[in-house]
């Protein structure tokens, strides 16, 4: 028997009020909240509700009713499809405001900490092409959009190489031009779609798990030097080398070249080899006159000028002096460790991936850094009482964990270590609340800085400076 269909209400004349948790506008019907994406305080909108719970409710527009004061143009062709960049209708303005607010939001209700004034959201200079990674998705029919839809026209079901819709694994918009990373990503991609199709190449279906062509993964460095890394389906030499020797004669700036054959029912290519095709096996990133060395599966920050301005921002609120040793926990490839070296006496760096603490280890090498060292393991089974005793007690440490935060046992290993200052870099600042709440008692919050790393989205990277009481 079929599901009834449910009879969800089109609510006439919604004022939106307010910004929400990820890029979602909100307003209230009847002291229900309604979140409605792609919205701006001010805006006065018919909602079609699609999703109703007892406290909330979801919807579209259906018609705008009053266009808000606050709302720019979007200045990209697929916004409000993609599910990328949701608030290029908002004033960049509006967005640090909002994002420092949002900060202030989740430290006072739920880390319940004594706060200092929370500064400005550190603005981003570049608000547009600030990424150096993107990853797009070859699917083997496009995505269409409710518009298209609509029209009634007889639409043609045409391959896409482009990003996944929110929430649908196989799912693809064709991207024409992405305005999140610089040339010559756009060209490359547009370039290796139309060889392909051209040449016959067949694109990816998630649900057969057929079709050659299925990732490309494109990083541009703030040198300059480009890598492209191309995943096939399958291990077809011939069509693999014809493609890989378009793309390098095609795009002579491209120094690091990879293919990976991928034929696992996922698009993961951590547990893959990456075969350099051509040039180097990496690229080389800069940063006040270090160097570091970035390959196929390296972590870092994507927008590369902005992580310059948090690295700095948590160098300054960590004070070291020379005579003192640094402990740089969730390290990744050791930018921070390597960054804050020169200042102090010794650096020590736990991450849990391997590849990246041997990576941490050749950007050491790499600047001539011989103050540092670095362990591979997860952060519960490598940080106790024996590690700090074997290393050093920690004068200060600097804290960059994943979005779920920082596990207890870690918590209590630097409580009982009890060092003068923790820098605490977060992503994620509901889970930085947390974990704030935990260090409360031994520890002031002396300094709040949220900062941009991601304009015209909702994320928000927030540094805390913790003091010993």
């Amino acid at each position: 028997m079929a599901r009834k269909k449910a009879n969800y209400p089109l609510i006439e004349g919604l004022e939106i009020t307010t910004l929400a948790a990820e890029g979602k506008a909100m307003g209230r019907w009847q002291d229900v909240v309604v979140f409605v994406p792609m919205t701006v305080p001010g805006d006065v909108v018919d909602v079609q509700i699609r999703c109703k719970r007892r406290r909330y409710m979801e919807g579209y527009v259906v018609r705008y009713v009053k266009r808000s004061p606050l709302r720019v143009e979007p200045f990209c062709e697929h916004f409000g499809v993609c599910g990328g960049c949701k608030w290029q209708n908002l004033p960049y303005e509006e967005q640090l405001r909002f994002k420092r607010e949002q900060v202030c939001d989740q430290l006072t209700r739920i880390g319940k900490v004594s706060l200092p004034e929370i500064r400005p959201c550190l603005a981003s200079a570049q608000t547009q092409f600030y990424r150096n990674k993107l990853e797009f998705t070859f699917a083997d029919r496009r995505w269409l959009t409710r518009e298209e839809v609509a029209s009634g026209a007889a639409l043609e079901a045409a391959p896409a190489v482009g990003f996944h819709i929110p929430g649908m694994f196989d799912k693809v918009l064709d991207i024409r031009r992405c305005w999140l990373q610089p040339e010559p990503s756009n060209a490359i991609r547009l370039e290796a779609k139309r060889f392909c199709l051209e040449h016959g190449y067949t694109f990816h279906n998630a649900r057969e798990h057929s079709g050659l062509m299925r990732n490309l993964i494109v990083r541009t460095a703030s040198t300059g030097e480009v890598m492209v890394i191309v995943v096939f389906g399958a291990d077809d030499r011939p069509r693999i080398t014809s493609l890989l020797d378009h793309l390098a004669e095609a795009f002579p700036q491209i120094t690091s070249l990879f293919y990976v054959v991928n034929t696992k029912l996922n698009d993961s290519v951590g547990d893959l080899e990456a075969v350099c095709y051509r040039g180097k096996d990496h690229i080389i990133e800069q940063m006040e006159g270090l160097r570091f060395k970035v390959g196929p599966k390296s972590f870092y920050q994507t927008n590369s000028a902005q992580a310059y301005e948090l690295y700095k921002v948590a160098r300054d609120f960590a004070d070291l002096q020379p005579d003192e040793v640094l402990y740089d926990l969730y390290t990744g490839t050791g930018t921070i460790a390597n960054f804050c070296a020169a200042r102090c006496r010794r650096v020590v760096g736990i991450e849990y991936v391997p590849e990246a603490i041997a990576d941490a280890k050749i950007n050491s090498e790499l600047n001539g850094i011989r103050n540092t060292v670095f362990y591979a393991g997860d952060m519960k089974a490598v940080l106790d009482d024996a590690f700090v005793a074997a290393n050093g007690h920690p004068d200060v440490v600097i804290l960059d964990p994943p979005r779920a935060g920082v596990d207890e046992p870690v918590l209590d290993v630097l409580l009982r270590a009890a060092p003068q200052r923790i820098v605490y870099v977060s992503c994620n600042p509901a889970t930085q609340a947390r974990d704030l709440a935990v260090l409360n008692a031994a520890y002031r919050v002396e300094a709040v800085q949220p900062v941009d790393m991601f304009p015209h989205t909702h994320h928000v990277e927030n540094v805390v400076k913790l003091v010993r009481r």
